[in-house]
C-alpha cells in the first residue's frame, strides 16, 4: 500500500489539469516538493488557512475523478503485475540460464516490459 503523498501524487498526474492553478500548484508543491503549509504560504503571499483550504479542495477533486475514472488503480495494478512478471522471468532466468536460445527470448520480453513502464 503507497502513503497518500504518494497517491496523491499520483492522481496529480492523471488530473491535474482538471484542478484550478491554485489547486495544482499547492498540490504539486504539498505531495511533489514537500513543502510545508507555511513555504507554500509564503511562496503565494497567502495565509496557511488558504493553502490548507487550497489542498483539500483539491484532494477532494482528485478523490472525486479516481472513483469515476480509477486511472491511478490502473497504473498501481499494472505497476504490480509488471512485477510479478519481472519476478517470474528472473526465476526462469535462474532455471533456464544456460539455454542460449531462451536467455536471448527471455530478454526480449524484458525490453517489452521496459517499453510499458516507459509509458508512465
Amino acid at each position: 500500500m503507497i502513503d497518500q503523498s504518494a497517491r496523491y501524487s499520483i492522481l496529480l498526474d492523471y488530473y491535474g489539469g482538471l484542478l484550478t492553478e491554485r489547486q495544482r500548484t499547492c498540490a504539486q508543491l504539498y505531495h511533489d516538493e514537500n513543502f510545508s503549509l507555511s513555504e507554500i504560504a509564503d511562496e503565494f503571499g497567502i495565509s496557511r488557512q488558504a493553502v490548507h483550504d487550497a489542498l483539500k479542495n483539491a484532494q477532494t477533486q482528485l478523490n472525486t475523478y479516481e472513483e469515476k475514472l480509477h486511472l491511478g488503480h490502473r497504473l498501481l495494478a499494472r505497476e504490480k503485475i509488471i512485477a510479478t512478471i519481472d519476478e517470474k522471468l528472473d526465476q526462469l532466468r535462474q532455471d533456464y540460464g544456460c539455454d542460449g536460445r531462451l536467455a536471448e527470448r527471455l530478454e526480449e520480453i524484458s525490453q517489452i516490459i521496459d517499453t510499458l513502464e516507459e509509458e508512465d
